[in-house]
């Protein structure tokens, strides 16, 4: 773990593996730390704080730093790729793909960093009033195993960027690229104990650093359950809180859509990451009109998806974990059971190679209902529910009706419909005729169940810094 500008063992020394999720083989034995470690990390991040090296660097040079940080995770993109896929298992060309995002984080925010401008405020000739956003202070970030430099990097980078430090938790599943990531900050130059890396389990290392009284935010992405419970320990220090808690988002296809797009974009949404992406499209409402059409040809284009380890770049890999294999398949027995007919997948990867991985089917449920568990619920795996509407006010009610709001596509040709539909969507981001749509610099984040607060872009800021006003009496 790194602490202080150092790496050190945890304080009981203790390890914890992290596998391959292809073949179940140990890639590594990683620092256990516990909450005495956690207490090290915040004041060292603390100091750090406080310290001129840190504390008096202009805005300017923090920018330069984090352009240093980004150039050297594009110089060695390929190691990171190869050793995130190793790790969570997704294939080798998506994590290059996550590699370049991570560095256009770092690359945002740099040319950010000395544009975090204050605003005069007129009150009356008799005073000068202004205001300035300064760092909220020590900032933590409990971090998720699907993209585990990505998103690292989403809530890092402001964070730095705006002059405060750090004590990242990374997800327990994943801790490999967000550990490397701390060599690449030191040969960047940033000064010790800025950012403290601390792995180990959510039940003690992340449920103490998120009730830690030295942290002045917390940034955690992760499920419901957990967000509530770090939401809950926050709540007794008044710390603020990002919470990014996942989805079950709407892919609406209308029958005026270009279907070839449609088609291509409802296989990303679903399969990118074998459906282990928190905005993923696990919901495919078509309507009634073009169903059995893109419903076969939906299934002549799954059936055909490869599933391999990661390094060999297939369309699907495994599961991240043995847990999340398991979950993933009581979904599917669930669906089943519900009445919803698997039209392809609908368990376990059948090949030789693949049985000793987490590896499961890409799974069609057709028929399904809403108010099905397999249509309110997050499974976080290759499961899309195919639903059917007539127009769009059933669509709207369709899409409404989960408990998340984190995303939703609309595939149409008529822009009147696609504004008129996004205005009225209760989710935080609106796809039209793409998905996966935006770029670091647009604003990220949920409405209801998924969460609150924005990663991304300019807004992500705010969650970083405070305001402080200044009143000056000119007579």
């Amino acid at each position: 773990m790194l602490i202080g500008g150092e790496w050190t063992d945890g304080v009981k020394g203790d390890v914890f593996l992290t596998i391959n999720p292809a073949n179940r083989e140990v890639l590594a034995e990683v620092a256990r730390g516990y909450e005495a470690d956690i207490d090290r990390a915040v004041e060292a991040a603390r100091r750090a704080l406080e310290s001129p090296a840190w504390a008096e660097m202009t805005p300017a040079a923090r920018g330069r730093l984090l352009n240093r940080i980004a150039a050297l995770i594009r110089q060695h993109a390929d190691e990171l790729a190869e050793m995130e896929t190793l790790d969570c298992g997704k294939p080798l060309s998506q994590s290059k793909i996550d590699m370049e995002t991570s560095a256009q984080y770092f690359e945002y925010y740099a040319g950010v960093a000395d544009k975090l401008f204050g605003a005069t405020i007129p009150i009356s000739h008799q005073y000068l009033d202004y205001t300035v956003r300064e760092p909220i202070g020590v900032t933590a970030h409990i971090t998720p195993w699907n993209f585990p430099l990505a998103v690292v990097s989403r809530s890092l980078a402001p964070a730095l960027a705006a002059g405060n430090t750090a004590v990242l938790k990374p997800a327990e599943q994943t801790p490999l690229t967000a550990l490397r990531l701390g060599e690449l900050a030191i040969e960047a130059g940033l000064p010790a104990g800025v950012l403290n890396i601390v792995p180990g389990f959510g039940s003690d290392a992340g449920a103490h650093l998120a009730s830690h009284p030295g942290i002045n935010h917390i940034a955690f992405t992760g499920s419901v359950e957990t967000g509530t419970l770090v939401m809950q320990a926050a709540a007794k220090n008044v710390v603020p809180v990002t919470l990014e808690l996942g989805g079950k988002s709407p892919n609406i296809v209308f029958a005026d859509a270009r279907i070839e797009d449609a088609l291509q974009g409802a296989m990303k949404a679903i399969f990118s990451n074998s459906g282990q992406v928190c905005s993923a499209g696990s919901r495919l409402l078509v309507q009634q009109d073009i169903h059995d059409q893109l419903v076969k040809e939906l299934v002549n284009r799954t059936s055909q998806l490869r599933l391999g380890p990661g390094l060999e770049d297939p369309d699907l890999g495994p599961l991240v974990s043995e847990e999340q294999f398991q979950r993933v398949l009581t979904y599917v027995e669930l669906g089943k059971k519900e009445g919803a007919k698997a039209i392809t997948g609908g368990g376990p990867a059948t090949q030789e190679k693949l049985k000793r991985g987490f590896f499961i089917q890409p799974t069609l449920f057709d028929e399904v209902q809403s108010g099905m568990r397999i249509e309110q619920e997050e499974i976080f795996g290759p499961v899309l529910s195919i639903l059917t509407f007539r127009d769009a006010e059933e669509a709207l009610e369709i899409a409404n009706g989960v408990s998340y709001g984190l995303v939703a596509a609309i595939w149409t040709r008529d822009i009147g419909k696609a504004h008129s539909l996004a205005a009225k969507i209760k989710a935080g981001q609106i796809y039209i005729n793409n998905y996966f749509g935006g770029s670091v610099g647009t604003p990220f984040g949920g409405y209801k169940k998924s969460g609150f607060g924005r990663e991304k872009g300019m807004e992500a800021l705010q969650s970083y810094t405070q305001v402080k006003n200044v009143c000056i009496t000119l007579d």
